[in-house]
């Protein structure tokens, strides 16, 4: 999957000063947590594993520039998404997270500072199964770091590994 991500960013035409992410930091985020209290993350994530995940087919199917010049690659997902996106919300709200009030909109953030860049003509050759989610914390150096994996194929990481 992070061949195709990359392959898409690749099949772009960026200016000089936009910044890509990196193949080991392209994910699709569910909910965006913040300054979560450490002390908590047990906690949170035994409420997360409680959720039923269904498999869910994303697929690409359009390139969007967003203010303040970030590039995405938007998805496609089967109702199993929204359902996913909507009880982790749950969840995490009931922590006292504040949820994002814009409507959902899967996507992975392929650049930042990435005013004027030029998408590929050719459609996005990017689709996969997701089986799974995890908890992600940002780590030193920018990088992300898997505290831990919910249901199924795909996330078979131990926590602590970093995203790669």
């Amino acid at each position: 999957m992070r061949d195709r991500l990359v392959a898409e960013s690749e099949a772009w035409r960026w200016p000089p000063r936009s910044r890509l992410v990196g193949a080991a930091k392209l994910h699709l985020t569910l909910h965006f947590i913040g300054g979560f209290a450490r002390d908590r993350l047990d906690a949170l994530a035994t409420a997360l594993a409680g959720l039923q995940t269904e498999p869910t087919a994303l697929v690409a199917t359009r390139r969007e520039i967003w203010r303040g010049g970030i590039a995405v690659l938007l998805f496609a997902a089967g109702p199993e998404l929204a359902a996913l996106h909507e009880a982790i919300g749950g969840v995490v709200a009931a922590f006292g997270v504040p949820l994002d009030p814009r409507p959902f909109a899967p996507h992975v953030t392929l650049a930042r500072a990435a005013r004027g860049a030029a998408p590929p003509l050719r459609a996005a050759d990017v689709a996969w199964d997701a089986r799974g989610f995890a908890l992600v914390a940002s780590a030193p150096g920018g990088n992300y770091r898997v505290l831990r994996s919910f249901a199924g194929a795909g996330h078979d990481r131990s926590p602590g590994e970093p995203v790669r």
